[in-house]
């Protein structure tokens, strides 16, 4: 797996993210994802994203930082730190999360197929 591939992939995911576009989060996230978030939830594909699909997830900025790629055969870890301002039904988000995603390249397209965040103090 080439580590400019999932560069791109990331802007990808974090420009679909950003404006809620949910063909492409479809495409890049895995049927069985599992994703942890800072509560301990553990969410599937589908519920992140009706999260989008229903509007109670809306981003107002999104920012990127320090990432770390690792690629392992056909699968790379990610390590970001991502600034968010925003609002998740109706609850304003302003925070720094350090994500983990693993990406996993199944025939020409990457997806996420796992990751966590955890708030940044």
């Amino acid at each position: 797996m080439e580590k400019s591939n999932v560069v791109n992939a990331e802007i990808e995911l974090l420009t679909a993210i950003k404006y809620a576009d949910v063909s492409v989060l479809e495409k890049m996230l895995h049927d069985d994802l599992l994703f942890n978030l800072p509560d301990g939830q553990t969410i599937t594909k589908e519920f992140d994203l009706n999260a989008y699909r229903s509007g109670k997830m809306k981003i107002d900025f999104l920012e990127a930082s320090d990432q770390i790629i690792n690629c392992i055969g056909d699968t790379a870890i990610v390590s970001v730190a991502v600034s968010l301002k925003g609002h998740y039904d109706n609850n304003p988000i302003d925070a720094t999360l350090r994500y983990i995603r693993v990406w996993k390249q199944f025939g020409e397209d990457l997806k996420v197929i796992a990751g966590s965040c955890a708030e940044l103090r």
